[in-house]
């Protein structure tokens, strides 16, 4: 290739991997022996490209701890009132919520990785003097109104009026332009390559024959999306619903629908980016409840979800790391000035403030590895390792923010019960892919906002979500920059359940950003080719948002057992108060979004107020 995009390579195989590297590169900023822990001044973590989300540095401690390695306990460094583990979107609405309450507090907040928001991450990019703000990991409030009314107080309280998006977000921009999805049809499944604009826009027949699909194919494209059939006549709505929760979209299109195999091949991993499985895996009832394109089911079972009822809109430029700022903005005032919703977007944090003398503290770089009481159970004893050397604070009580499958090895006291119900969550593996381009005219000139792949390394390709808030103004000209979003999550047809995370996982690690490169370069070819756009010309930068751990576990996949009450959820178990000990994330909840992060954050912190 001509020209190379930010180069980070690694090595194949994740224990090599974690021999290779334990430094992450804004480690290298600081200086291996650096023993304070304040950070300099030009420390800025959203500003870094390559490959990002869980880096180079931030995971392997853990995956040490996991294989068996340990650090002695070092005499009690600090004590605080509070030690919260996990600084992403739970972890800090339970200091917030539990400071709201004890202001005068004293509480740290430890991460593994070298900024704040955990899957909440913001990106930016400065080409020839534009600065553009994406997210590489949650990206919006969604359906706000669903929302706990904890979680709808504590945002309300940091400084959001989500009604503010209804003007923000520009939700014509794109069809007053004449923009719409389009179709990479594979030549594996098809009979040539080709991209195919208008779906689900110009009239079906017209955009059925552009295809390079069979007759048949193309007929029961047409069928799918028009027919206003019932295919369950004989069931009333309740038999339908638990039907149709046990069967999947593949088995209704094929057995139900009956539908030409191509039209499975066209949906098979239409999800991949929300479910991160294939739709033989997906029940018709999640499918219904997903406002994503997907026919068939509308004449047959009632939508029953919440998703969709709002429309996609609450979305800062840079995703929920917005929520995570203002959060440190009420911990910390100092580092992140401004006041307002609006003005967070182009704050200019003061990483340098984050650890310094204050009450409220955020101490990056920090991999925790033991979390114990003490002898008399009067106390929590948190032992992490920072630039490869351990220490142990000692904390009145601790809250674990930290992912579900970790708390087993870093807090073996738990009951063995609980231990069963945290490692029962299988985080999701996936990555958001950001791609900065000078224009993005090429898109305009074929008519496209989103680009499906139906048989691709990434799933789509798709234009930033038009919003402009405070003195940050969206690039609504084509002749004008953008971030690109490209989403992957590695799809194995051949295994089912819960393995297939853990492959993908493994898969992931051991994937270099070289490959991720010839993949974007290949993909954005593919598509805008006929437009003259050439990727070693049109690419200004990459940074991939690789996230191994990723969406918390879905326990509404076609294999979920049905589980007689709350009570008996492994993730409900996982998640008990144990002690001075309590656990916020979003894997609580077993639901990836913010709603969830924050509601289990307060219920922890309610748990250890309540001590």
């Amino acid at each position: 290739m001509k020209n190379k995009i930010t180069r980070r390579d690694f090595l194949n195989g994740t224990q090599i991997a974690i021999g290779a590297s334990m430094v992450s590169p804004m480690q290298n900023i600081l200086g291996a022996s650096n023993s304070s822990f304040s950070l300099p001044e030009n420390y800025y973590p959203p500003a870094m490209t390559g490959l990002r989300g869980s880096h180079d540095g931030s995971w392997e401690v853990m995956h040490t701890r996991v294989t068996g390695k340990s650090w002695p306990k070092t005499g009690h460094e600090e004590k605080y009132d509070l030690v919260v583990v996990g600084a992403g979107i739970s972890g800090l609405s339970a200091a917030y919520h539990f400071k709201k309450e004890h202001p005068n507090s004293k509480i740290l907040i430890l991460d593994n990785h070298d900024d704040f928001g955990g899957h909440a991450k913001r990106n930016e990019f400065n080409v020839n003097g534009d600065n553009r703000i994406g997210y590489g990991g949650t990206e919006a409030i969604d359906t706000p109104s669903s929302y706990s009314k904890e979680a709808k107080e504590l945002i309300k309280e940091i400084g959001i009026d989500v009604s503010k998006f209804y003007e923000a977000y520009d939700q014509s921009l794109y069809s007053s332009l004449g923009l719409s999805k389009g179709i990479l049809f594979d030549n594996q499944s098809f009979s040539e390559e080709k991209l195919v604009v208008g779906y689900n826009k110009i009239p079906w027949r017209e955009y059925a024959d552009k295809t390079p699909m069979t007759d048949k194919a193309k007929d029961d494209l047409i069928r799918v999306w028009t027919e206003k059939k019932d295919y369950l006549p004989v069931l009333s709505d309740e038999e339908k619903y638990q039907l149709l929760k046990n069967i999947s979209y593949y088995d209704f299109l094929k057995d139900y629908v009956k539908v030409d195999q191509q039209i499975l091949e066209i949906f098979r991993r239409w999800g991949m980016s929300f479910w991160c499985v294939g739709i033989d895996e997906v029940p018709c009832t999640l499918i219904q409840n997903y406002d994503g394109g997907m026919p068939g089911l509308d004449h047959t079972l009632n939508r029953s979800g919440y998703r969709g009822d709002e429309p996609y809109i609450f979305h800062f430029p840079d995703g929920n790391a917005s929520v995570a700022r203002l959060l440190v903005r009420k911990l910390i005032p100092e580092a992140v000035p401004g006041s307002t919703m609006e003005d967070v977007v182009l704050a200019k944090v003061d990483y340098s403030l984050l650890d310094n003398d204050n009450l409220n503290k955020i101490r990056l770089n920090s991999t925790v590895v033991d979390v114990a009481h003490n002898r008399d159970s009067t106390a929590v004893d948190v032992t992490y390792v920072r630039h490869n050397n351990a220490h142990t604070i000692r904390a009145d009580k601790c809250i674990l923010a930290c992912y579900n499958s970790a708390v087993p090895y870093i807090c073996p006291e738990l009951p063995s019960k609980q231990k069963e119900g945290l490692k029962y969550n299988v985080k999701i593996p996936l990555t958001y892919t950001k791609v900065m381009i000078p224009s993005w005219k090429y898109f305009a000139e074929l008519g496209l906002d989103f680009v499906y792949y139906t048989n691709g390394f990434f799933k789509q390709v798709e234009l930033a979500y038009p919003v402009s808030i405070g003195d940050y103004q969206f690039n609504k000209s084509p002749n004008d920059s953008m971030i690109l979003h490209m989403c992957h999550s590695h799809h194995s047809p051949d295994i089912q359940g819960p393995d297939q995370w853990k492959e993908g996982r493994r898969v992931l690690l051991s994937t270099p950003f070289s490959v991720f490169e010839d993949h974007i370069k290949n993909h954005l070819d593919q598509a805008l080719k006929q437009a003259g756009f050439d990727a070693d010309r049109d690419i200004s930068a990459i940074t991939v948002n690789r996230w191994p751990h990723g969406y918390s576990y879905s326990n509404d996949l076609i294999w979920e057992p049905e589980w007689p009450n709350d009570e008996s959820k492994p993730w409900i178990i996982g998640s008990r108060q144990y002690g001075r000990i309590s656990i916020a994330n979003s894997d609580a909840a077993a639901s990836a979004d913010t709603n969830a992060a924050i509601t289990e954050g307060i219920r922890a912190a309610n748990e250890m107020l309540s001590l």
